[in-house]
């Protein structure tokens, strides 16, 4: 068994390149002290010497000295409350600005009250109320000023705007506004913002670090022209993807290829934008950009301090679920994967981003029911995500005993261990195409469900399942297919004129899954809402757009027939089955009206075991007839000659 991963112990190398970071950090914190130091000295000095006659006096100086210690004791400590030697001089901003005021004002009042306190206890002179109001603003100013000093200083002395790209800035909101800050502060950044372009009348003619908002999207062209830029930044990291592909539109019909946009989670989470986080245009932008509100406290419930195991982790969706499992700090995840290539992928990536959380790289195959057991019992996971499967259609309809032998024997496998280890959450990574289906992979994942909602009637564990369409670049799938045809000059291959599919970000289908098990109470089938299909022709045009090409004149698109078990277009829900609303707007519960018994789906599941061993294709197809009554096989499942299959 695969022990718990343990931090490297960093090489020499690696600690003397840490230490002269220590250092300069400590350099800078020194560097803040003795400048408030000075600051502050100078600002009671100067205040003394404006409105005190007696400064002069050489009597004075000892009670100056007095009020110079009670100023720094009352000051310091609170500049150091707000954390102001920890800032970056590069990057402060209104927050770190207003810090100061807080600590200054404050700290001000303090010193006020104790020096009037010793003067009435004669032990200072009683000074003028101007003093100290004129010390409060010098030094409200004074380390103000020294805390920005270096943004004004680096603006100021700027170099010129050369070999930068005349920049059209989409959005004037709080993402766009601090693009531009980025911009304006980093000239080697290679982009020149000439002007923003905002939908929100109350904006326009309004200016934000010296750029002017120009007028509404519509103007794109026209403005573009008109500024000779060649270049537009989407920062609107919370619009919809209709929105972006309507900009995305109107820069096309100007003849603008270089669009980039700004991350949705790099604003969300952080707050923050620069322009470094900015990318390239994607298909996900165009696709799956809406954001996902998910409620953090419930999925940080279920997870937070949890042993999570999650089979298939180095797939597509099993990574994406480990990268956000690994954020809710759990106390272990356990990483279950048979690719020997794509477990150790996944696992040298969390290492190196989920600092805290203990790893477990586990290689072993779900069909080993034997191993399963014996990882469960040693490990004893209390959440499980099981997103192991095969899942190619045209390969499982010429090979439907692997299907049976992963997608439903696995499936129990897991389920079962799962169980008997008293698993607190199952959760199992179904697809719309277990829904009325067509295909081998189809009804083996109607199979699936069907497991775990018989399971779900005994013991504590509770068992729930989540269906979704495709996953925009997921290993496999059109959308990298269609990008290696791209990279190879085409012809794009298409499978059907009028093929259309639902398509979700993997991060978007993600975290829908992670939300819907906290609110899942056990025995539910879980649809998420997967907006409109998309129709495949469409999606490898504007691949070939993506590229900087144009579909049909330097890639050429052809058609080709469906492979057997695929649909033009998938269902979401069997004819008898109905949704139920839950507090989430993208998640619907399906109404399942016929939920077999724990013993007849156990001995359907014995059933497949023995099928999957003897070869016997047909009676395979016939058992799972048997069991999902909506299935209707394909001619190629039927017949037990192999035929060819296109990879595309």
């Amino acid at each position: 068994m695969t022990s718990p991963q343990s931090q490297p112990a960093q090489d020499s190398e690696g600690a003397r390149t840490r230490r002269p970071r220590r250092l300069h950090g400590l350099h800078g914190r020194l560097l803040f002290f003795l400048g408030d130091v000075l600051l502050l000295a100078g600002a009671l000095v100067a205040s003394v010497a404006l409105w005190e006659e007696r400064f002069s006096s050489s009597g004075l100086w000892p009670s100056v000295g007095v009020l110079f210690g009670l100023s720094l004791s009352s000051k310091v400590p609170l500049l150091y409350r707000e954390r102001l030697y920890f800032v970056s001089w590069s990057y402060v901003g209104m927050e770190e600005l207003i810090g100061v005021a807080r600590a200054i004002t404050i700290g001000s009042a303090i010193f006020v009250i104790a020096s009037m306190s010793l003067s009435q206890a004669n032990v200072l002179p009683s000074f003028a109320l101007a003093i100290f109001v004129t010390d409060y603003t010098l030094s409200l100013l004074g380390i103000g000023a020294f805390r920005v000093s270096k943004r004004v200083s680096r603006r100021l002395l700027r170099r010129p705007w050369t070999e930068s790209v005349p920049t059209l800035i989409v959005g004037a909101g709080a993402a766009g506004e601090q693009l531009v800050r980025s911009l304006l502060d980093t000239p080697g950044s290679g982009y020149r913002p000439v002007g923003f372009i905002d939908d929100d009348s109350a904006k326009w003619r309004v200016t934000l670090h010296g750029v002017t908002v120009l007028g509404p999207t519509v103007e794109l062209p026209e403005l573009a022209a008109k500024l000779g830029s060649t270049k537009i930044i989407v920062a609107m990291p919370s619009a919809p993807s209709s929105t972006i592909r309507r900009i995305v539109g109107l820069a096309r019909s100007a003849g603008l290829q270089d669009i980039s946009v700004l991350p949705a989670l790099a604003s969300i989470l952080t707050g923050r934008v620069s322009w470094d986080e900015l990318r390239q245009l994607e298909l996900e932008d165009l696709l799956g950009r809406e954001v996902v509100p998910v409620d953090m406290a419930e999925v940080d419930l279920i997870l937070g301090g949890k042993r999570v195991l999650i089979t298939g982790a180095g797939g597509s969706i099993g990574a994406e679920l480990s990268r956000h499992v690994a954020k809710f700090s759990p106390s272990s995840v356990i990483l279950l994967d048979f690719d020997e290539t794509s477990l150790f992928d996944i696992h040298k990536e969390l290492w190196v981003t989920s600092t805290g959380v203990t790893l477990i790289p586990v290689l072993a195959d779900v069909r080993d029911e034997r191993k399963v057991q014996q990882i469960f019992a040693e490990l004893k996971p209390q959440v499980v995500f099981h997103a192991a499967a095969y899942k190619h259609v045209g390969l499982l309809e010429r090979n439907p005993e692997e299907a049976v032998r992963t997608n439903v024997a696995g499936t129990a496998n897991v389920a079962i261990a799962a169980q008997t280890v008293e698993a607190e959450r199952f959760v199992f990574i179904s697809t719309d195409k277990a829904v009325n289906p067509s295909s081998v992979m189809g009804a083996t994942k109607r199979v699936g469900e069907l497991t775990c909602l018989s399971l779900n009637q005994h013991g504590d564990t509770r068992f729930m399942a989540v269906r979704f369409g495709n996953v925009l670049g997921s290993r496999g799938s059109v959308v990298p297919i269609f990008r290696e045809q791209i990279r190879r000059g085409g012809p794009v291959t298409v499978r059907g004129r009028e093929v259309r599919r639902y398509f979700m970000a993997p991060s978007e289908a993600v975290l829908l899954v992670l939300q819907a098990a906290a609110i899942g109470q056990g025995g539910e089938v879980f649809a998420l809402d997967m907006g409109e299909p998309v129709k495949i022709a469409d999606l490898a045009r504007e691949l070939i757009r993506l590229a900087g090409m144009e579909p049909d004149k330097d890639i050429q698109i052809t058609y080709t027939d469906l492979e057997p078990g695929e649909k033009e277009t998938e269902d979401l829900l069997v004819a008898e089955e109905g949704t139920e609303p839950t507090q989430h707007q993208k998640i619907h519960i399906v109404r399942s009206l016929e939920i077999p018994q724990a013993a007849q789906v156990a001995s359907a599941v014995a059933r497949f075991r023995l099928l999957s061993e003897e070869g016997g294709q047909s009676q395979i197809i016939s058992a799972l007839q048997q069991l999902v009554s909506t299935y209707t096989p394909s001619s190629t499942a039927l017949d037990t000659r192999h035929s060819p299959i296109s990879p595309s």
